[in-house]
């Protein structure tokens, strides 16, 4: 890796393998080596996950001035309406893509396209492209499927990247400064360290749920990408912002599934569990208009209050008025996991609580994936490009995902031919195995505890600083830790969530309102004008953060 290597010779590194990832790495495939990187198994991430569906703006009672208006309507006055047109603009393109590619949307021939469109939280029409209630799945099998019969893509399963290589990992002084060329990676199960030298590398990572106790997120949302950028010297932009979904299962044997928001969207009521102070009554009349399809900020907050209020442990989501047959054929996957569970919510409704979901914020890009490092982009959850604002539309992410994905993999193939500079190896020469791993699982559990009971859907001031001071406790112990052991994935996943966590609540301490998704108990009322909140890394190790 130490030798001078003509980029045209050298591979594009996509780190992660979910619908952004792959959506890359298909695009380039046509022309270029790409390398495909996951930490656990090709199968496992959020995209697989993912229940309710795609935007389309497909029927022509629909538009696209109609979806930018519910984007940056759901958003909170923080969405860039360049950004909302340019994906609403491409959403028809992007739906076509994923048919094309043969993924199994639920039909209805008078539909368009073919295609049955359900409605979410936020949006004023039929717009959301679905495969029964497992979209995301049916999505990244199809995808991952094109990608292992693809000879130009090499798929790593448990490989985690550790670091990029930038300037300060050459042997020599260069003249093009700021540049990304590569990664360090950990290849797992051979507990060795690899410089992988790249023309370009893509971050598509995912989001960061599992810096909180309760998430609804797979085990790989820690972060990575956003971590990395931000050591690597890249801004990231409004992290105060994570979306709790409303509606996560409660259940002692499973707390991480998702109760899809298309059940509300299909008429699913939300209620009080029958209790001393309670008797099964409707709650959310008392807190929005739009009842159950109020964005999912307003629906989460009004969960957390009534929970709080009541002293109740989770509320209830019932569907059963929907009648057996049309929960069956709609909702199957969430049928049939709460069946096994001893629910059947064709005769009784489904105990919910809020969970962290997604991240609005993250690595600041354009429209091409393009980051503040030359031949470094970032496509998906891990990214800041002012879509989703202070609160995520539903169903917008894997929308931005292949919308973002395909530009990004066009802008890759445009690069110019240059050679890759000496780069220095990782070295292992001072570190030992570590003696035991009870100071990662502690401080892992550590993390997520504070981060739900201080960083959650209500914040406060003084809550915010006691979660920094105890952060930056733990990013101490983990460095030293980092740097007299060799590393293990649960040690690079731990230093990456703290590295976010404390992105997190420095945006938070920034913010001086409530909006959207970030709700102070201490600034109540919104600020007339609308600004993001972008952090910038210095060389110094020292932090600029401003509201821009």
């Amino acid at each position: 890796m130490t030798q001078k290597q003509h980029f045209s010779e050298l591979p594009i590194l996509v780190i992660g393998a979910g619908l952004a990832g792959l959506t890359v790495a298909l695009h380039l495939a046509e022309q270029h080596r790409v390398i495909v990187m996951a930490k656990r198994t090709l199968g496992e991430g959020a995209t697989a996950w993912a229940q309710g569906g795609i935007v389309g703006v497909l029927d022509e009672q629909d538009s696209i001035e109609a979806h930018v208006a519910d984007t940056v309507k759901a958003g909170a006055g923080l969405v860039l309406e360049s950004t909302a047109r340019y994906i609403a603009e491409n959403s028809a393109s992007a739906v076509a893509w994923l048919i094309e590619q043969g993924v199994p949307f639920t039909g209805d021939e008078s539909g368009p396209l073919g295609l049955h469109l359900t409605r979410e939280g936020g949006h004023s029409h039929r717009r959301i492209a679905h495969a029964a209630d497992s979209t995301g799945k049916a999505i990244h099998t199809v995808l991952l499927d094109q990608a292992r019969t693809n000879p130009n893509i090499q798929l790593l399963e448990n490989w985690i990247a550790l670091d990029l290589i930038t300037d300060k990992n050459l042997e020599t002084k260069i003249s093009e400064p700021n540049r990304c060329y590569g990664a360090y990676a950990l290849d797992i199960l051979n507990k060795k360290v690899e410089t992988i030298a790249a023309k370009a590398v893509v971050l598509a990572t995912g989001g960061l749920g599992k810096v909180y106790r309760y998430t609804s997120n797979p085990d790989t949302a820690t972060g990575d990408g956003v971590a990395m950028a931000w050591r690597a010297g890249c801004r990231i932009g409004n992290m105060e912002f994570v979306q709790f979904h409303p509606t996560c299962l409660y259940h002692p044997s499973d707390r991480t599934f998702l109760i899809t928001e298309a059940l509300r969207g299909e008429g699913g009521i939300l209620k009080l569990p029958d209790s001393a102070s309670t008797k099964g009554e409707r709650f959310m009349s008392s807190h929005d208009e739009r009842l159950e399809l109020a964005p999912r900020d307003i629906v989460a907050r009004a969960i957390d209050f009534e929970m709080k209020k009541h002293g109740l442990d989770y509320v209830l989501l019932d569907a059963t008025h929907l009648g057996a047959d049309f929960i069956r054929e709609h909702f199957p996957m969430i049928y049939a996991r709460c069946l096994s569970l001893g629910i059947d919510i064709t005769k009784e409704p489904i105990p919910v609580v809020p969970a962290a979901h997604y991240a609005c914020g993250g690595i600041v890009t354009d429209l091409k994936g393009r980051t503040d490092l030359a031949g470094l982009y970032a496509v998906g959850e891990a990214t800041y490009t002012g879509l989703h604002g202070a609160n995520r539309l539903a169903s917008n992410s894997l929308l931005e995902c292949v919308v973002i994905g395909k530009a990004a993999a066009a802008d890759i193939a445009q690069q110019v031919s240059a050679t890759s500079p000496p780069i220095r190896l990782w070295d292992e020469s001072k570190v030992e195995d570590a003696d035991e791993q009870v100071v990662i699982a502690h401080n892992w559990d550590e993390l997520r505890s504070l981060m739900w009971n201080y960083v959650g859907i209500v914040r406060t001031n003084r809550r915010l600083e006691r979660a920094l001071h105890r952060i930056q406790l733990l990013r101490s112990e983990v460095q030293e830790y980092y740097s007299n052991f060799r590393v293990t994935r649960d040690l690079i996943e731990l230093r990456n969530l703290l590295e976010c966590a404390e992105l997190i609540v420095r945006s938070a301490l920034m913010r001086k309102e409530s909006r959207g998704l970030h709700y102070s108990r201490d600034y109540p009322n919104s600020l007339a004008k609308a600004s993001p909140t972008i952090l910038t890394p210095e060389l110094s190790g020292k932090t600029v953060a401003k509201v821009a």
